[in-house]
């Protein structure tokens, strides 16, 4: 019986991770001031040890206004450097390629943690004024932002190139712009969010140049051995908004530059009005799916997808090169060594953990 695709290795130009599965970032809201703590490193260490190929640190902010939270991980100094270094190393210790997702929160800043309500928090009240591509604020009742100049986007674009060559620095494999869920990027992308009339707005040409200028800036900096992901949300769910065939458009620059390496398959975020039709196990693999097949980019597939024959299912059927889990990851930090078991493989494991498949 040969050995599933899935549990197959897989490169990205100098990078080779031990089977497809991928730990996807999953925000912790446990930082004080953007710095981490040994709670990140047993959350990673525990992913990286139960098998995952390439685990991910969850969104990683370039500045401290480009939080979501005030209590979210940044990576714009050398005390965060430290801890992030740190993090590199123990998923490197256990056998994974440590990949870092670098963010900006964009209009959806300053907010509370999930647990706590997750509602915005008004600059009286502690929290500070989001910046946005345009004057619109996330949701009824919040900060309205600020609208960014032109020169004020190229700073931005600035700290994501800071912000890599620090996470390279600190030994990470892979980086990943997080233009997602409503986020800076996103709303750039999204005309619900951008109604800009300059350069960086108006059609999907310029609502696309800043993650053009951002992806460029990060190569500038990243070597070219190393893979480069962008994660996009491929529809709204919203009218009006971002439709599949947009993302498909905007993944065929990305492979056109020959920067970007694969392409993270998520949706939503930026409508607070969004309207998902129906939620069903790898309800997203149809967007991973498009891409590959449509603009010529390798892709990853996430959303519910936790059973080990279905995610085995949609790599081996060429609807995504791999596959991201985060809600089953954190229930079961060995689900790969589970899932190896369920699919009849081996894995490739740390020697201490090799009676955990006997």
């Amino acid at each position: 019986m040969s050995t599933p695709l899935l549990f197959q290795p897989i490169s990205f130009r100098s990078v080779t991770a031990r089977n497809r599965i991928v730990v996807a970032p999953m925000c912790q809201y446990s930082a004080n001031d953007g710095l981490g703590s040994d709670w990140h490193v047993q959350h990673l260490g525990s992913k990286a040890a139960g098998g995952a190929g390439i685990v991910m640190t969850e969104a990683t902010h370039v500045s401290d206004i480009g939080r979501i939270t005030p209590h979210c991980l940044g990576l714009w100094n050398d005390e965060h450097k430290a801890l992030l270094t740190r993090l590199a190393n123990v998923i490197t210790l256990c056998g994974s390629v440590p990949a870092i997702q670098i963010a900006h929160a964009g209009r959806k800043a300053s907010s509370q943690v999930p647990w706590e309500g997750g509602k915005p928090i008004a600059v009286d009240q502690g929290g500070w004024q989001p910046v946005a591509p345009s004057a619109l604020a996330s949701v009824p009742g919040a900060t309205v932002p600020h609208a960014l100049s032109a020169g004020e986007v190229k700073d931005i674009v600035g700290q994501f190139a800071a912000t890599a060559k620090m996470a390279l620095e600190a030994g990470f494999k892979i980086a990943e712009v997080h233009a997602a869920h409503g986020y800076l990027g996103h709303s750039f992308l999204s005309p619900i969010s951008n109604q800009r009339n300059d350069v960086y707005g108006g059609d999907l040409e310029g609502r696309s140049r800043f993650l053009m200028e951002v992806v460029e800036a990060i190569r500038g900096v990243w070597p070219s051995e190393l893979p480069l992901w962008v994660r996009l949300s491929c529809t709204d769910w919203a009218p009006g908004g971002l439709t599949i065939e947009d993302t498909v458009a905007v993944a065929r620059k990305l492979a056109a530059t020959g920067l970007v390496d694969l392409v993270d398959c998520s949706s939503g975020g930026v409508a607070y009005d969004q309207k998902i039709p129906s939620l069903y196990p790898g309800y997203q693999v149809p967007f991973a799916d498009a891409i590959r097949n449509q603009a010529g980019i390798a892709t990853g597939a996430v959303g519910m997808i936790t059973e080990p024959t279905h995610a085995a299912e949609i790599v081996a059927n060429g609807r995504a090169d791999v596959v991201l889990l985060a809600r089953a990851l954190l229930a079961d930090p060995a689900w790969p060594i589970r899932a190896a078991k369920a699919l009849g493989v081996k894995p490739e494991l740390p020697s201490q953990y090799l009676r955990s498949v006997i």
